[in-house]
């Protein structure tokens, strides 16, 4: 079993930047691909980011590239989102996820493990 807590949400005006944090207890970490998801509020919930059991293995909603990234700490059991140049669509709840597969899912069925989420609220 894998509990997982994100912290880092907040306020911030939009151009600003955040950084998210999931830190994982129970489990092998490493072993797990990690993503980041957001749900805003009256949508379906989407991929942010995901990264592999593997280094260099990730994979970005096409909306958050080259402003999102993703990264881990295997050591200190650990996934980052850092979210630069940040918009007021970017507002919603960002939970991060485990899943038992080496690939970057992409997809909420692929993961196992959910955390209760974080709120980031931009505005304009």
């Amino acid at each position: 079993q894998v509990q997982l807590v994100e912290s880092g949400g907040g306020l911030v005006q939009a151009g600003g930047s955040l950084r998210l944090s999931c830190v994982a207890s129970g489990g092998t970490f490493s072993s797990y691909a990690m993503g980041w998801f957001r749900q805003a509020p009256g949508k379906e919930r989407e991929l942010v980011a995901a990264y592999g059991r593997s280094t260099g293995t990730v994979s970005y909603a096409n909306s958050v590239k080259d402003r999102f990234t993703i990264s881990r700490d295997n050591a200190k059991r650990t996934a980052y989102l850092q979210m630069n140049s940040l918009k007021p669509e970017d507002t919603a709840i960002y939970s991060c996820a485990a899943a038992g597969t080496w690939y970057p899912a992409r997809y909420p069925r692929d993961y196992d493990y959910w955390g209760q989420g974080t709120q980031v609220t931009v505005s304009s």
